[in-house]
């Protein structure tokens, strides 16, 4: 077929795009600024925008986890900054904010967004709903034989009358009416047309609304959750402290060992008290309980203590799960340990240093790792020096086969503290904070242990040794006990513990309370009255048709 013959053949609308042809379709008018934004507000309120949004703040957690938090870890985030200098500014710089991520200003719009998708999400629902539960049931469908368990049956009686019949439909339906309330269903009595011009009377029914109040309740609950935790991480505190038995603590920023807060946060709003821990008590389980294996196995901690505030001092008691309430600032029992009383002296006899220091246990035989620093007072060929000691606390010493130590068990039954010793430069003049717990030994040289094949310093209780080269003595004077505490202070954690369970508690009725709608319809006829029966599901319901045949055979027994 040639080109000619082709166009000739086509319609004489046909549009090949050129233009010929019938007339373009109009274009649709422009958004303009409110379109955009109606358009922009329905897709954020949209239910799967909620969802991607959910899952994104999920997502957004992960860098916080991978990299110190400045509320968190301030001497982590100088670490990371002397040891990557580079990277460290570029993970600082805006809009980045690597270090202060739930602070950040990207972490605070997908926070913001997600709470405004749900709030946007929810209320026009709430409306909805409510319109629904003052509604009327719906009307009684012209065909039930498409529902599911639908049924009838006939009840005949020729020799009844027109009015006799239509009685009997009206008193049949009312009966079934009964039933239903009965079953708390919302119900309403209509007139339903039939074909050939009769009437019918039919009573509708519906339940199930408290499916679409749970759901509601969750998804107002989660936002609750959302704003309970927003409120909590601006208004918290959580303080920690290490107590040597007979120490005392106040509630006070300065005398913490580390402390988080959250950016509203107030110092001024701490309560004034103190806290002494007078005894840890432990018990353990002994061989003598007829287990052998459990031996050396905590049964119970018990931290006494003395609160005193401003009406005097009170006697305390926290254990494991069971903190101490202060001025609605709950104290945690969250570690426990022995802390070696030791005493340095110089060459001259002068005491350096005499402290309890926190050794920090590495099984449950509380084998502990611990170390000593003192930054002033010996001298060490001639010259002043620092000194640092780092060594094990055995409470139960025992030989290896490798001549190595260990515990054998918790208590003290054989007590021996082994320490290296260390001298030069601390590190701790930099300006760069240090943990307690870990020695820097880059600048420093080691005097005893077995890198240098030196024996280390063995003590046991009271024992007194020399330092090497004649710098002084350290004397072990006791193996007091030390736990350490766990202030709270978060003015919104009732109320997340409030909205988790009525989340729980919706979902638990969006999931398990069907949504349904039933109907029971009586005709008339010549020969009597035909009762039809049927159900609506919205939704899974496998147990509808198993409702329908109940109702239908009470409402046999009824009539």
């Amino acid at each position: 077929m040639s080109r000619s013959s082709e166009v000739r053949d086509r319609p004489h609308d046909y549009d090949d795009g050129s233009g010929s042809g019938r007339e373009a379709a109009p274009a649709g008018p422009e958004l303009g600024i409110r379109g955009w934004l109606r358009w922009f507000w329905r897709q954020l309120t949209s239910m799967r925008v909620a969802l991607i949004l959910l899952l994104l703040l999920a997502v957004a957690t992960i860098p916080g986890s991978l990299v110190p938090q400045r509320g968190a870890d301030p001497n982590g985030v100088l670490q990371y900054e002397d040891n990557h200098p580079e990277l460290y500014a570029i993970l600082d710089s805006f809009p980045i904010q690597a270090f202060d991520v739930y602070s950040s200003v990207w972490f605070s719009a997908i926070y913001l967004l997600l709470f405004i998708s749900l709030v946007g999400c929810v209320l026009p629902r709430i409306a909805h709903h409510w319109r629904a539960l003052r509604g009327r049931p719906p009307r009684t469908p012209a065909r039930l034989k498409r529902m599911a368990g639908y049924a009838e049956q006939r009840i005949s009686n020729p020799a009844a009358s027109p009015e006799e019949r239509e009685e009997f439909a009206e008193q049949a339906i009312r009966e079934a009416q009964r039933l239903l309330r009965g079953q708390r269903y919302r119900t309403e009595i209509q007139r339903v047309r039939v074909r050939g011009g009769g009437s019918a009377v039919s009573v509708s029914a519906e339940r199930g609304y408290l499916r679409e109040t749970g759901n509601l309740l969750f998804h107002l609950a989660l936002v609750g959750v959302l704003v309970s935790v927003a409120v909590g991480g601006l208004f918290s505190f959580n303080g920690q402290k290490v107590l040597v038995e007979g120490e005392t603590m106040v509630n006070q920023l300065i005398d913490y060992d580390s402390r988080t807060s959250g950016t509203r946060f107030d110092e001024d709003r701490l309560e004034p008290f103190g806290l002494r821990l007078d005894s840890l008590e432990i018990d353990y389980i002994s061989s003598d309980d007829g287990n052998v294996d459990a031996r050396g196995q905590v049964r119970d901690y018990r931290a006494n203590v003395t609160l005193i505030d401003a009406e005097g001092e009170h006697p305390g008691l926290i254990r494991v799960n069971h903190p101490l309430r202060v001025h609605d600032s709950p104290i945690y029992l969250i570690a426990n340990g022995y802390a070696p009383t030791i005493t340095i002296r110089n060459a001259d006899g002068e005491i350096v240093f005499s402290e309890s220091v926190p050794f920090i246990p590495q099984d449950q035989n509380l084998t502990s790792l611990g170390v000593l620093k003192v930054p002033y007072g010996l001298e060490h060929g001639g010259a002043e020096t620092q000194l640092g000691l780092r060594g094990f606390f055995y409470p139960a010493k025992a030989e290896l086969d490798t001549r190595a130590y260990t515990s054998s068990h918790p208590d003290l039954e054989n007590p021996v503290l082994t320490l290296d010793v260390f001298v030069g430069d601390l590190g701790i003049d930099g300006g760069m904070p240090q943990s307690v717990y870990a020695l820097d030994t880059a600048n420093m040289e080691q005097l005893t242990g077995r890198a240098v094949d030196v024996e280390s310093l063995e003590l046991g209780i009271g024992d007194t040794v020399e330092l090497p080269d004649g710098m002084g003595d350290l004397t072990f004077e006791a193996a007091p006990r030390y736990a350490s505490f766990d202030v709270m202070r978060n003015p919104a954690q009732e109320w997340v513990l409030v909205f988790a369970l009525l989340s729980i508690g919706g979902l638990l009725l969006s999931l398990f309370v069907p949504r349904r709608r039933m109907w029971v319809k009586a005709e008339t006829d010549d020969g009597g009255v035909v009762l039809q029966y049927a159900a609506l599901a919205r939704g899974d319901d496998p147990a509808l048709e198993r409702a329908v045949a109940q109702l239908r055979e009470q409402h046999r027994e009824r009539l």
